[in-house]
């Protein structure tokens, strides 16, 4: 069976209180480097980037079970890494707002994006020389990866790297962070393995950005690291309090709609909160520690159960099997929910949803779920795809514009999926007191919304997935 995973953090922790400002870093630094004092074992950030990061001498030199220090004194040794700013540096983290009113980046900022312009035209050989620091260094963490890298192998990077370039703006890093953090506790993630990550980080970095890389750079980025991975960690364990890393969830039906296309209805072995528009991970039993994102095909139900809508691609590994293998009595792993393109019911706006492909499964949700609160608002549905058959869901979206007068529904029918349905859209409306919602494949979503900003619906009121999670998705 696959085992639960904990998270462990120094203190609780909510993603609200980091929003504000970065100011609370410096103070707990400094708390924490009084209450580490120089014991010994917890040495500071190497300077040599290839030195072991926080190697403790004493305690269990394992990652919990697995065998490295553990994780209060590792989280006490990767606060102790974090070197004295520089002279330079020791000005005030706070954006400082120039003449022209636009906020001036902070040192650390500029030193960051400077390494970031640098790496950018060899991030294949960062990225490769990132995850060699982390198993040759580690190997024990080599088990909680996929056994083929292929579509794991840019996210972490890219995620810590996207992550550092936002590090002056914490109203969009803190929810993103704090969304990375809950979301790796599905893969055994623990506060010790961060160590762990922030040693590699650092000794790719150098070892790609000689221009721009020396000591002042090295501080700024183990700031920025610490930051960031104290956001994750604290998140993670205020999420343990209240839900698991993961459900198994059992099949109960699988409905294969097209050949490439089937409709799984699946059981979670424990109550399972979410809401109509959300997505969640699904891991398969024939391809361990493979992850891949699957909107909800239906707002919450009474008995519980949880649909999903699942397209074959070619060489996917979790939609083959959930298409093509998965039987009723199959038990698949649920990661959390997740997802921000929900309907805001405290307004009365109307609402233009365009799904392509199986993207109609969270459009679907979202009818249901407006349905379930007796709205009376107007719901327009354009349904695209590259043929008739790839219509898969729409006798059920019909029978549902049937039941309530305040919905339509429109197929597009198109091989250019990602021009044809912005573009069928464009000729309707106006649609400017719309809130928008899209749902399809990444280069759908980017003409949808271009198309959504020229026909006037504002920027705030246009609701997707973000396209960077939904590159890996299908697989």
């Amino acid at each position: 069976m696959w085992p639960r995973g904990r998270a462990t953090s120094t203190r609780g922790g909510i993603c609200g209180r980091y929003t504000s400002s970065w100011r609370w870093h410096a103070r707990e630094l400094t708390h924490l480097r009084r209450k580490v004092g120089s014991k010994r074992g917890f040495s500071a950030f190497p300077r040599r980037p290839l030195g072991r990061l926080a190697r403790c001498e004493t305690g269990n030199h394992g990652f919990m079970d697995r065998g490295v220090c553990i994780p209060t004194e590792m989280l006490e040794a990767r606060h102790r890494m974090d070197a004295p700013p520089t002279r330079s540096a020791r000005r005030e983290a706070a954006r400082i707002p120039s003449a022209g009113g636009a906020a001036e980046p902070s040192p650390d900022a500029v030193l960051i994006r400077r390494t970031l312009a640098e790496i950018a035209p060899v991030a294949d050989k960062v990225t490769s020389y990132f995850y060699a620091l982390v198993f040759t260094g580690h190997p024990e963490v080599r088990g909680m990866f996929p056994v083929a890298m292929d579509t794991q192998r840019d996210r972490l990077l890219k995620a810590l790297l996207t992550a550092a370039e936002h590090i002056d703006d914490p109203e969009v890093l803190a929810p993103y962070l704090c969304r990375l953090g809950t979301g790796h506790r599905k893969y055994g993630t623990m506060a010790g393995h961060y160590p762990v990550i922030g040693e590699a980080l650092v000794g790719a970095l150098a070892r790609f950005a000689t221009q721009s890389w020396g000591p002042e750079t090295e501080a700024a980025w183990v700031r920025a690291y610490t930051a960031i991975s104290q956001i994750m960690i604290d998140a993670a364990a205020a999420d343990e309090v209240k839900t698991p890393a993961w459900w198994h969830a059992e099949v109960v039906s699988h409905d294969l709609r097209t050949p490439d296309i089937a409709v799984l209805t699946v059981r979670p072995d424990q109550p399972y909160a979410f809401l109509a528009g959300q997505y969640a991970s699904l891991e398969t039993p024939w391809w361990p520690r493979v992850w891949r994102h699957y909107s909800f095909a239906s707002a919450p139900r009474a008995d519980g159960l949880l649909s999903f809508h699942v397209k074959a691609v070619p060489a996917g590994w979790v939609s083959n099997a959930l298409v093509r293998h998965a039987r009723p009595g199959d038990v698949l792993r649920l990661g959390p929910p997740a997802g921000s393109m929900v309907v805001d019911h405290t307004t009365d706006n109307g609402m233009l949803c365009l799904g392509g492909g199986t993207g109609i499964a969270p459009i679907k949700a979202l009818i249901e779920d407006v349905a379930v609160h007796g709205e009376r608002r107007p719901v327009e549905v354009f349904f695209g795809a590259r043929s008739d058959s790839d219509l898969y869901d729409k006798d059920t979206l019909l029978g549902l514009q049937r039941s309530h007068p305040w919905l339509s529904v429109r197929p597009v029918v198109g091989d250019g999926l990602a021009g044809q349905l912005p573009h069928a859209v464009g000729e309707h409306g106006p649609w400017s007191s719309y809130d928008a919602f899209i749902s399809g494949p990444p280069a759908m979503i980017r003409s949808g919304v271009d198309e959504l900003l020229r026909i006037g619906i504002p920027g705030e009121r246009i609701r997707h997935d973000a396209v960077e999670e939904l590159v890996g998705t299908a697989g």
